[in-house]
Parts: structure tokens; C-alpha cells; sequence
């Protein structure tokens, strides 16, 4: 199989490892891609918005397979043009993706599927947002409606900075606040049969001890020694089900990857949120320890088959992931800085801790940053205590002038799980 992967980050980059290691796979190609996943696919040049273009790239290569990444594309309706030349894809639909597109749409369906999810106003004019600000308090949570590449979403106890940004939103979901841990949970979908991946943790904010402004995500781990062994059995059936059964029965099905960002509160699980693709920086994590080859899954989800897909098998070994980002990020990052120590890690590190790149390019003989978040170095233990001590230690050859990254990733839930291990004996 040919397969055809659209984006160019560390998940596009994450997809393109697990294919690349897929015996299935005879040929992978990624559009536009990035200087790392250059080293296992062949790159082509495409305006990944461009669903002709998309399209006709695919049809030119003889793709039996196109993986779209980003939110984008997909809200854009590339995976429509796609599937009209007749070509297997995955991802959701345009109209599909607007359960990520517009965060009003979401609270409908969840509405309609009887899915917990918080209270929450949709808001429209100044007068409405003060209402509704007034109606929940602090800690204010206020979403744009729209995509902001995981930075649309404010959650403060200062009044005027919620409405600011509140107004700064032509369309905007002002909810109440849920408190306890964040889970995000991935499903690999073809719009009848859902099939759960295993959840993972990402971490929002820029700085240690989850303070700074939120990000698109500094780091990731799984699995969650913490979390109820039942907790996917009851996302499964009070969210991913009724989710996918309640846009089938609009019309609208959704094929492809459906991501359920969860709050375990004290009342229970409750949705913070859906995307309508794989999650970055949880990607990275999940499809480190996903032992079924991947291309097989995906192309099932595509062709309406999940249904004849065997159990997933997964490594029992822990994944921690730690995002490398630029100077200044979330803000405007600086870039065309150099980047060293990436062959260091290759040759001291590897297998168990790899660099997947996110905002690069090549500049002659160099690799420059060429984004916000540059890399994400990822790596596997026997534990997350030994995971994240691997990961950390290639980070730790990694030279990008002005670079920044969280040095408390998974730390606490592995100091839980070594208590925990040893109150166990």
C-alpha cells in the first residue's frame, strides 16, 4: 500500500514513523512534511488546504491511502475531495470536522447524544458575554468558537482578561469550570464501529507547575497508572458511542480519528472538548506504545471495515513525550536558529528515545527551528520513571539557542506510581 500522509508536525511526524515501520506500507509519502520525517518519506510540496490539490497529488502518487493530520484541512473539506477521486481516506468529513470547527456544534451534538459535558452559553454580543461571565464566575472558561491551533481557549480568574478575549472572538462558548485531571482519549472510527485507543495526559501550559499561558501542548505520557482500569469502558459508552451514533443519525457520519479531551471531575467524566484528529503532543505518546500496525487500522476506518479489525495490541512500556519549543513561544517564535545534538541522540540514544520534528527545515546542510514547537523528544521505559529519565537525558543533547521545554512532564504521575509500587511491596 501507498500511503499519503497531509501535515508537517510531530504528529504528522509520529504517523510517518509508525507507517514507516508497517511491512505493509511499500511506499510513504507526507505533504508539505518537515526535515525529520524527510528521513522515512518522500516529501512533496502542497497547499494542504487545497482539496484539488490534495487530490490530485494523491491520484499522481496511486495512493491506496491518504492520512490527513491537521484540524485545518480537514475543516476545510479536504478529505471530501479526496474520497470524490475515489481514493481510501482518513478523516472526517467537512461537515463532520465541525465537531471541532465551531465549539456551538459540539455542544449540540453532545447535547443530542445525552454526552456530560459542562454548562455553557453561546455568546455573540458584548451583553451576552457579561451575562454569561456573570452567570458562572470564576475561574472564567471561555472558548473561540472557531479553530485557534489549541490557543483559542482561555481559562482565568481575572474577569477582563476573559472578556477580552471574549471579544476578540466573533463567536464565543463561555462554560463552567471542571475541576480534577485531564484526560485525552483518542478513537479510531468509521462512523458505525469505534474503536478506542489508550488515553494519555498532555500538559497545556508553557511553564513547570502548569503556570504561563496555555500552549498547543508542551509534553505528553502514557499510560496513566492513575486512572480507573475502567475508564475506557465508560468513555466508550456514556461519550465515543453516542457521539459517532448521533452524527450517523444527522446525516453527517464521522470517519475517522475522534479525540475526547475529558475532565474526571468529582461528579464524574464530563467532555471539555472534541477534535477531529489525532491530538499532538498525545499522538506521539499513543503510537509509541501501539503495537498493531498502524496503516491496516486506518484503512479499515476508511473503507467503512473497523468492524473486521482484530484487538489492538500494546506494549506494556510507559511513553513520555517532551516538546522542544522556540524562543518567546506561545508568542511569536523566533526561527531559523540551528539545531544540534539531533545525531547525537540517533546514535546514543535510540531505539528507546527518538526525536520527532515539528517546526523544521532544512537549510542547506543544517536543520533550522521553522515554528513555535520544533520537536518532540519522545522516548519509552519500563516505567514512566524510566521514560521520562530518557527522555529528559536526550533533550539534555539537544542545542537550540533560546529553546524551551518543561522539565516536570509526567513527574508527578510517576512519583505516584514508584509510592504506589513500593506501598504494594
Amino acid at each position: 500500500m501507498k500511503v499519503l500522509v497531509i501535515g508537517g508536525g510531530a504528529r504528522e511526524h509520529a504517523l510517518c514513523r509508525s507507517l514507516s515501520l508497517d511491512p505493509d506500507v511499500t511506499a510513504l509519502h507526507c505533504a508539505p512534511g518537515n526535515a525529520g520525517i524527510a528521513e522515512v518519506a518522500e516529501l512533496h510540496p502542497v497547499d494542504q488546504l487545497d482539496g484539488a490539490a490534495v487530490a490530485a497529488l494523491a491520484t499522481e502518487l496511486g495512493a491506496g491511502l491518504v492520512v490527513v493530520g491537521p484540524e485545518a484541512p480537514l475543516v476545510a473539506g479536504v478529505a471530501d475531495a479526496v474520497r470524490a477521486a475515489g481514493i481510501p481516506v482518513f478523516g472526517p468529513s467537512r461537515e463532520a470536522a465541525q465537531l471541532e470547527g465551531s465549539k456551538a456544534f459540539a455542544k449540540d451534538v453532545m447535547a443530542g447524544a445525552g454526552v456530560p459535558t459542562a454548562r455553557s452559553y453561546v455568546c455573540t454580543t458584548p451583553e451576552e458575554i457579561d451575562e454569561a461571565l456573570d452567570a458562572f464566575g470564576a475561574p472564567y472558561v471561555v472558548k473561540d468558537d472557531g479553530l485557534a491551533a489549541g490557543k483559542g481557549v482561555v481559562v482565568t480568574e481575572d474577569i477582563e482578561q476573559a472578556r477580552a478575549h471574549a471579544l476578540a472572538c466573533d463567536r464565543v462558548v463561555i462554560e463552567e469550570f471542571l475541576d480534577g485531571p485531564e484526560v485525552s482519549l483518542f478513537a479510531i472510527t468509521d462512523g458505525t464501529t469505534v474503536l478506542p485507543l489508550q488515553p494519555a495526559q498532555d500538559f497545556k501550559r508553557a511553564l513547570d507547575g502548569d503556570q504561563g499561558p496555555n500552549t498547543g501542548g508542551m509534553g505528553a505520557y502514557s499510560p496513566l497508572p492513575w486512572a480507573d482500569p475502567k475508564l475506557v469502558d465508560e468513555v466508550m459508552e456514556t461519550v465515543l458511542q453516542p457521539t459517532v451514533d448521533e452524527l450517523r443519525r444527522r446525516g453527517t457520519p464521522f470517519s475517522g480519528l475522534l479525540y475526547a479531551g475529558l475532565a474526571i471531575t468529582g461528579r464524574g467524566v464530563r467532555v471539555i472538548e472534541f477534535n477531529a484528529r489525532f491530538g499532538d503532543p498525545e499522538t506521539q505518546v499513543v503510537l509509541a506504545r501501539l503495537r498493531t500496525p498502524l496503516a491496516g487500522v486506518l484503512l479499515h476506518a476508511a473503507n467503512g471495515t473497523l468492524a473486521d479489525q482484530p484487538p489492538l495490541r500494546w506494549s506494556d512500556e510507559a511513553a513520555v513525550t517532551v516538546v522542544v519549543a522556540s524562543h518567546n513561544y506561545p508568542g511569536t517564535p523566533r526561527t531559523g536558529d540551528p539545531i544540534e545534538g539531533l545525531a547525537e541522540v540517533a546514535e546514543k540514544d535510540a531505539p528507546h528515545a527518538y526525536v520527532l520534528h515539528a517546526g523544521t527545515r532544512r537549510d542547506g546542510d543544517a536543520i533550522v527551528s521553522a515554528g513555535g514547537r520544533v520537536l518532540s523528544v519522545t522516548a519509552t521505559g519500563t516505567d514512566l520513571t524510566e521514560a521520562r529519565e530518557r527522555a529528559y537525558a536526550a533533550v539534555g543533547r539537544i542545542r537550540l539557542d533560546g529553546s524551551q521545554h518543561r522539565t516536570d512532564i509526567a513527574e508527578k504521575a510517576a512519583r505516584d506510581a514508584r509510592a504506589a509500587q513500593a506501598a504494594r511491596g
